[in-house]
């Protein structure tokens, strides 16, 4: 990994990119830490005593706490990533639109870039206004503004307008990450979206170190603590290992080229082999079903808690009830074979393999072949799903037979699951371009 780094500085270009993705995360986490107008200051310890072991919590993670504090980029990437989701499914459901849309191209995929702008906006004015309520009902805003008995009743215009300023100023966040993400994409390293998330994530890691060495100092027996403190760096090394070891784990098809004569050369007879990764989807089923499943606890919010719907969702649809858990297995499921549905074309792959004069030994070329590479390919997600549920579900589940004693583990394991990924597949990034750079032709 250091040998990576160290090989990609000494390249100028690379060493740019790397520079301008640092750069634009320092600007993101400048623009998590600026106060909106009207939004009491110091919520954070309300927000941790009251959400910190719900999906709040965990969207809070995924913003670099900027949700718990309630700042400019309090939403972070979860409207970008739910218009994602929308307008992939809608590439499916309407093929002969959006779908040839999406395969014509550089210009094609503008197009669809632009609707997801458009959808982005739409869902951060949902969530900001969501959140503006949840905010309201539990105090959070100040005395000048809305709260919240109705938006246009309390406070009259004043409270209106106030209320319009924090909304206005959500959405503003939410398009400004959009933005940066996109940057990244362009002319950074990695994926601008995942880069986001994992410095997220990673920028909590001095406050969870606290919580560790506070849970071993201060416990009541100090060799309890200690035991507790081992047994918790075990897990968290023991769960990287096995993130790091299924994520370069892949299945190998044999692939054999027949003999052919191109002039007075003679090529192929050679055999080679197609790999299809363990874990082709990464993180995104666990990204996906994570903002699929926020939903009804975001509509909830614009309620006050006494309101019979939320009273159901938090009793029924909220991290510690085993509906939710449920839920949130299948869509994962759902979302690796989707992912690998729109990302993995076996028809396409079985037809470059027949045109380049090659076979899967045994099995006829053309239909055939893609049926044998879908069969696998689907037995192959499924291990991959599983992996997905053990590392993101199973915190969960021991959440919830404890009583609520994992509390602040039980969106453990996806964040380290987005956080390994992410890094692997930057440095993998990093590597493809070191190799495209240093690569040199046979005049060589």
């Amino acid at each position: 990994m250091f040998k990576t780094l160290k090989n990609a500085w000494n390249v100028q270009e690379i060493q740019n990119k790397i520079l301008f993705t640092l750069l634009i995360i320092l600007l993101y986490r400048v623009g998590s830490a600026i106060p909106v107008p009207y939004v009491s200051q110091g919520i954070l310890s309300s927000f941790n005593s009251a959400y910190g072991g719900t999906i709040f919590g965990y969207m809070s993670i995924l913003s670099g706490g900027a949700l718990s504090q309630a700042t400019l980029f309090a939403l972070s990437v979860s409207p970008y990533i739910t218009s994602s989701i929308v307008i992939q499914l809608l590439t499916v459901a309407f093929p002969n639109s959006l779908g040839k849309l999406a395969k014509e191209g550089e210009e094609g995929q503008k197009k669809i870039q632009k609707y997801t702008r458009f959808v982005t906006v739409a869902i951060a004015l949902v969530t900001a206004y969501g959140y503006t309520a949840l905010l309201a009902n539990n105090g959070w805003l100040d005395s000048t503004a809305i709260t919240w008995k109705g938006m246009w009743a309390s406070n009259g215009f004043t409270g209106t307008v106030n209320t319009l300023v924090i909304i206005a100023s959500y959405v503003a966040g939410a398009s400004i990450i959009m933005w940066l993400a996109e940057l990244i994409d362009a002319k950074g390293v990695g994926n601008g979206i995942s880069m986001i998330l994992f410095f997220n994530i990673i920028s909590r890691i001095p406050s969870l170190l606290g919580q560790m060495w506070s849970m071993v100092v201060y416990n009541d027996n100090l060799v309890v603590g200690i035991l507790l403190g081992v047994i918790s760096v075990a897990v968290s090394l023991g769960m990287v290992l096995l993130v790091v070891w299924v994520t370069h784990s892949e299945r190998r098809i044999p692939i054999q080229y027949a003999k052919r004569v191109v002039g007075r050369k003679m090529y192929g007879g050679q055999g080679t082999h197609l790999p299809i990764k363990l874990n082709m989807t990464g993180v995104m089923p666990i990204i996906f079903a994570s903002s699929i499943v926020s939903v009804p606890a975001t509509i909830a919010t614009f309620f006050d808690e006494k309101n019979a719907f939320r009273v159901f969702v938090e009793k029924w649809l909220g991290p510690e009830s085993w509906i939710y858990v449920i839920l949130y297995v299948v869509l994962i499921v759902a979302f690796a074979y989707f992912y690998v549905l729109i990302s993995f074309n076996p028809m396409e792959v079985a037809n470059n393999i027949k045109n380049n004069g090659g076979a899967v030994p045994g099995i006829r070329t053309g239909r055939p072949t893609a049926e044998y590479i879908t069969k696998i390919l689907n037995r192959i997600t499924l291990i991959g799903a599983f992996f997905l549920i053990v590392v993101a579900g199973l915190p969960m589940v021991a959440n919830i037979i404890s009583g609520g004693s994992f509390a602040s583990l039980a969106f453990g394991g996806s964040s380290l699951l987005i956080v390994v990924g992410v890094a692997i597949e930057t440095f993998r990034d990093i590597e493809a371009q070191i190799t495209m750079r240093n690569y040199k032709g046979f005049l060589d």
